[in-house]
């Protein structure tokens, strides 16, 4: 719709852009808003300067003169949605599914008869698609899920994505609407690429009455954009795009298309943009509005080629242009889209697909060859991991030209299995680096791909930059001080805030408080733990900029522990007196869902009495999302294997603002907090973690209390709560200039004693890190309302590799010695803070001190 533009643009401003388009100049909004009016002879001139970006793409890209296609089937999962886009002709309704004797969903038989015709006729895509969330509108919807055993319509899509990769050997592309960061990760296993239009990024059309997206939540602007981040961020190779002509201004689809390219430049995960143009139809509250001209298709085509650059993958659907190919080829594109030789296009079902041959004829008569590619594009399949999920490769391999990652033409799809990789728990790599990390130290300070796997440092500079800006404090701190030593559950946030800031004198008076309150709530002894740390593999492509452990698979010090190995360091913990292990690894690729029941169960069965501590929150997400299991469910195996607790790592700064600077893939904090309450509710207690000193502020540390705070009266399942100081040394978001070199002395002291103040009386343990601080600075923050040590360790790599100077074990002496410099007693404990068995106090005093000789284990 554009009756509602406001006037052209003036002749001197069209001048004015058209140039800076000629010249390679980058676009500012206004700019491209006015070139989205080009028309005629300007259009001309737009395009030209377009197709000549276009073409500098295709030449890096190895594909000069290619405009591609795929070849795919259409599989409508279900046409029932919660939305209520007033344009669309693709859903419907319960009754008229009923009366046109169709069921909720296709069925299994029909979904794979699709596939099976479509994989005979050559194609290789099976384009998923449906409407968003149809149950939790549709009590139909609803009932059919639960009849045929299925959670939601999501886990409906994966099973069938499966099946399809199963028995016809078709592509999965998957374009289910709004998903979530877990949803994300339940579907990334199964498709090489999902999809999902942002159309536009004008509110007011979901906002206002009357409006396209008006009644539909899934439309908001500000959902589909977290979504295309996420999809980022997850490594998902994502497609998306506008659609022009429902009511927005030119400068809102401008606003649309710098969107695209804010999110691309940040984590290269759009593999395609759709430039899709608006088409009325019948039956529809819009059936009255005007469809796009194609010269406003064009422009806006030529438009994101300047915006989005040569490298971006441009297309425009072949059925809806009018057989105005040439208009289109100039325009800028390089891709046409899925076409089907079998299914109709269901959502503009008037516009039927034009023959393939047709379709080569007519490029051909623009210049260019057209070639079919695999839904996944040939840039991704070129990057492998972390982009495609091992249990894909095979397929995407049997489909795919070595050369150029485009189709092979001849290549006739057959089902196969998809698994878990063969490798499982394959000892390999740097095995010893528990030990030697200690002696020679890491092999680089960097992963080798340290300026691709953490997205655009430049983009993420940017993005670091508000939060890390101070924020100005009024309170009055003796106030503060006076309530936090009276009632301290009384605290404002504006109180709390000036405490987090205090220093000097303040700092010291907020230290004595915290410390009496410890005194008074837990008594004087320190306590620690004998336990072992077990990293069993550090293979990982999440892409945590702070985190220096994580490996690709190639890398000089990445290893993963067998089975066995992993038993052996716990039975060699238990010899020596140890109580539990703490067992954690990165999200590597191959491990399937089940590793970490196999894990838990490897330990249990070599050494019955020992706590399995084990599995941060990302890592239950990982199997989760591995296996199709729910949270809760796959919580209940892992405990029936043998887990006993879980670490609350992987917490870092409970608030996005700052967890997504901090990391590129990570679960975000609504995840983290889902799978300790849910583990909680299952008897699973954990700790509590927070990193603090890198890109955050007192605000940020204030929130994670509270937020803390709020579960534990909830749940009462932590145990305890560990302060985790940043280590800067080899962090990639420090080596990149962005992160600050950790925290000062003051901000340990403040955050270990506000800990102590806002977690009363809920969590009662606060535990500080010798790791990371050292003797003299753990001893100073017993003296600041900290109570716990820790553990013995044994072994500790992850803060080791990022730089930490204090080693991998303290002895009990050690320990004790620790407390002692802070004037005070010392004693072991279990995981859950109870007594230790004599037999195991026993063993740990006659060990003590000998083993470090117990460490070297061969492979």
């Amino acid at each position: 719709m554009t009756d509602a533009q406001p006037g052209r643009p003036t002749e001197n401003a069209m001048r004015r852009a058209l140039k800076r388009a000629r010249d390679g100049v980058a676009l500012d909004t206004a700019e491209a808003a006015v070139l989205l009016q080009a028309r005629g002879e300007q259009l001309r001139d737009l395009s030209a300067s377009a197709a000549r970006v276009r073409d500098a793409g295709l030449e890096a890209a190895g594909r000069p003169g290619v405009i591609t296609y795929s070849k795919k089937v259409f599989i409508p999962l279900t046409r029932l949605c919660r939305d209520r886009c007033h344009y669309c002709t693709f859903v419907t309704v319960p009754g008229k599914l009923r009366r046109e004797g169709h069921g909720m969903y296709l069925s299994p038989d029909e979904v794979v008869e699709v596939a099976r015709q479509g994989a005979a006729l050559g194609c290789k895509e099976a384009l998923f698609t449906l409407g968003d969330r149809p149950e939790d509108r549709w009590p139909e919807a609803r009932e059919w899920l639960d009849a045929h055993g299925y959670d939601d319509t999501l886990a409906y899509v994966r099973a069938m994505a499966i099946r399809v990769l199963e028995e016809t050997g078709l592509l999965p592309h998957l374009n289910p609407g709004v998903m979530s960061w877990t949803d994300l990760q339940r579907l990334k296993p199964v498709a090489p690429s999902l999809g999902m239009m942002l159309e536009t990024t004008a509110t007011r059309l979901w906002s206002e009455p009357g409006g396209p997206h008006h009644g539909s939540p899934d439309k908001e602007p500000a959902v589909r954009l977290r979504v295309l981040e996420d999809a980022g961020r997850s490594n998902v190779p994502f497609t998306t795009g506008v659609l022009i002509g429902i009511g927005e201004s030119y400068e809102e689809r401008a606003d649309a298309l710098f969107q695209l390219r804010r999110i691309q430049r940040q984590y290269r995960s759009i593999q395609e943009v759709i430039v899709q143009n608006f088409r009325a139809k019948p039956d529809t509250a819009m059936r009255a509005m005007p469809d796009a001209e194609l010269e406003e298709l064009a422009a806006c085509i030529a438009v994101a080629r300047h915006i989005l650059g040569p490298a971006a993958r441009i297309q425009a659907p072949p059925n809806l242009v009018d057989a105005e190919y040439a208009l289109i080829v100039g325009a800028g594109i390089d891709d046409w889209g899925g076409v089907s030789p079998l299914t109709p296009d269901h959502v503009n079902p008037e516009r039927p697909w034009p023959h393939i041959d047709q379709l080569a004829e007519r490029t051909r008569e623009s210049g260019f060859e057209l070639r079919e590619r695999l839904t996944v594009y040939p840039e991704f399949i070129a990057r492998g991991e972390p982009w495609l999920d091992p249990r894909l490769l095979p397929h995407v391999r049997a489909l795919a030209d070595p050369e150029t990652g485009l189709a092979r033409e001849d290549a006739l799809p057959e089902g196969l299995p998809w698994q878990e990789p063969d490798e499982g728990f394959t000892a390999t790599g740097r095995t010893d680096l528990h030990r030697t990390i200690d002696t020679e130290g890491r092999t680089g300070d960097r992963r080798a791909d340290f300026d691709a796997v953490y997205g655009d440092w430049e983009a993420l500079r940017e993005q670091a930059a508000p939060g890390m800006v101070p924020q100005r404090i009024d309170s009055d701190v003796r106030e503060a001080l006076a309530q936090a030593a009276d009632d301290p559950t009384r605290l404002s946030d504006d109180q709390a805030l000036a405490l987090l800031h205090a220093d000097g004198p303040a700092l010291d008076a907020l230290c004595s408080i915290a410390d009496d309150l410890r005194r008074a709530t837990v008594g004087d002894e320190v306590t620690y733990i004998v336990t072992r740390n077990i990293n069993f593999t550090n293979v990982c492509y999440t892409g945590c900029r702070f985190c220096a452990f994580a490996q690709r698979r190639t890398d000089a010090d990445a290893y993963t522990l067998s089975l066995d190995q992993v038993a052996d360091r716990a039975a060699q913990a238990w010899e020596v007196g140890a109580t539990e292990v703490c067992m954690q690894g990165g999200i590597h690729p191959d491990l399937p869902g089940t590793a970490y029941f196999d894990i838990a169960r490897a330990v249990k069965e070599r050494v019955p009495g020992m706590h399995v501590h084990a599995f941060s929150p990302m890592e239950v997400v990982n199997g989760a999302s591995r296996t199709g299991l729910s949270i809760r469910d796959w919580l209940t195996a892992a405990k029936e294997a043998g887990l006993d607790s879980i670490p609350g790592t992987a917490a870092e700064i409970l608030d996005d603002e700052v967890r997504w600077v901090l990391t590129k893939g990570k679960l975000p904090a609504a995840d983290w907090i889902e799978v300790v309450r849910t583990a909680h509710e299952l008897g699973l207690r954990s700790s509590s973690t927070m990193m603090y000193g890198h890109v955050d502020q007192p605000r940020h540390w204030l929130g994670h209390f509270r937020t803390l705070a709020a579960i534990q009266q909830e749940t009462g399942g932590f145990t305890e709560f560990v302060t985790l100081p940043f280590i800067h040394t080899n962090a990639p978001v420090y080596l990149a200039g962005i992160a600050r070199p950790g925290p000062t002395t003051r901000d340990n002291r403040a955050v270990t004693a506000m800990a102590r103040v806002l977690l009363h009386p809920h969590i009662t343990n606060i535990q500080t890190s010798w790791v990371k601080l050292g003797a003299e600075g753990a001893a100073e923050m017993l003296r600041s309302g900290a109570n716990d040590l820790g553990g013995t360790l044994m072994e500790e790599t992850i803060s080791r590799m990022a730089g930490s100077r204090y080693g991998s074990y303290r002895s009990i002496e050690d320990l004790r010695a620790i407390a002692t410099l802070a004037g005070r007693p010392a004693r072991p404990r279990t995981t859950l803070y109870g007594e230790v068995p004599a037999e195991r106090v026993a063993a740990a005093e006659a060990s003590d001190g000998h083993l470090p000789e117990l460490l070297p284990l061969a492979d």
